[in-house]
């Protein structure tokens, strides 16, 4: 009989197409995943990946396997699901995955009111840039600025993120041809308000990057140079002000995705309802 850890491990190397990035995302050394992968080969009595220098690519064994275990991988998920959706009472735990800025600045603020309406309700705020996958479990709702594309999700546009430029309170003085900019790192060029920066700077140099948006507010509290800012972040920030650019600055609009099933779960329905309500009532969100 195989371990059925090892078998989790080999579908995410079928996934990943490396060692690597299987160690990656299992958060193990790569000779972890190697291990896991013999140990399975052994227990099975096939040779599910071949091994060259760079690669390990599957072989046609391993190629049926994975397909057999992504079935079992979409059913372990569903069976989850039911469970989750099995109780009637607002209880347990809801994971909620956002943008940093909306997480810390407009979502916890409001989660001593929900607790207030639900005591045996807990959230796991989960503040990321990336796109979480539902589908594996990894978030029960997701808020995103990018409008969801998956089929199987529910999705329903519940605000908008605006932005400014914002400087410290000295910045603005200065002649405009003199500014400088804070921007985010290459991970950030896909972004519209990074594209905004870089428009409206023309010439003017980015003196700093930086992939976290909190580390580019401290910056331009310093008085270091300007920043694209949310206006939930940047009008709430006593240390900055707003600064007069030419054009229209952009904005995202605000989603929020869950599994229909999820949806009728009460726990998952109450903080869906409360997250909407959170965002409408905050005017910088307001659609």
């Amino acid at each position: 009989m195989f371990d059925w850890q090892d078998l989790y491990y080999f579908t995410v190397l079928a996934r990943t197409q490396s060692l690597s990035a299987a160690a990656r995302e299992l958060q193990v050394e790569h000779a972890t995943v190697g291990r896991r992968i013999d140990a399975l080969e052994k227990s099975l009595g096939l040779r599910l990946v071949d091994r060259l220098p760079r690669s390990r690519p599957l072989t046609e064994d391993g190629r049926a396997l994975a397909r057999l275990a992504g079935a079992m991988t979409e059913i372990a998920t569903g069976v989850e699901q039911l469970s989750r959706i099995a109780s009637i009472e607002v209880a347990g735990t809801v994971r909620v995955s956002a943008p940093p800025s909306l997480a810390s600045h407009c979502i916890a603020p409001c989660m001593a009111a929900l607790r207030e309406r639900h005591p045996k309700l807990n959230v796991v705020l989960l503040p990321s840039r990336s796109r979480v996958a539902l589908d594996r479990g990894e978030a029960d709702i997701a808020l995103r600025t990018v409008r969801p594309e998956e089929e199987a999700l529910v999705r329903r546009k519940i605000g908008v993120v605006r932005f400014a430029l914002y400087g410290s309170p000295g910045f603005g003085e200065q002649p405009a041809d003199q500014w400088r900019f804070i921007a985010y790192d290459e991970s950030g060029d896909a972004l519209p308000q990074q594209a905004w920066l870089h428009q409206i700077r023309r010439h003017r140099p980015v003196v700093f990057a930086a992939s976290d948006l909190a580390a580019q507010q401290m910056a331009a509290r310093s008085g270091l140079g300007a920043v694209v800012l949310p206006t939930i972040v940047g009008d709430s920030d006593a240390m900055l002000q707003r600064l007069a650019v030419e054009g229209e600055a952009p904005s995202r609009d605000l989603w929020l995705a869950v599994f229909p099933d999820l949806r009728r779960s009460p726990a998952v329905k109450a903080v869906m309802d409360f997250l909407v309500e959170c965002v409408q009532q905050e005017p910088r969100l307001r659609a």
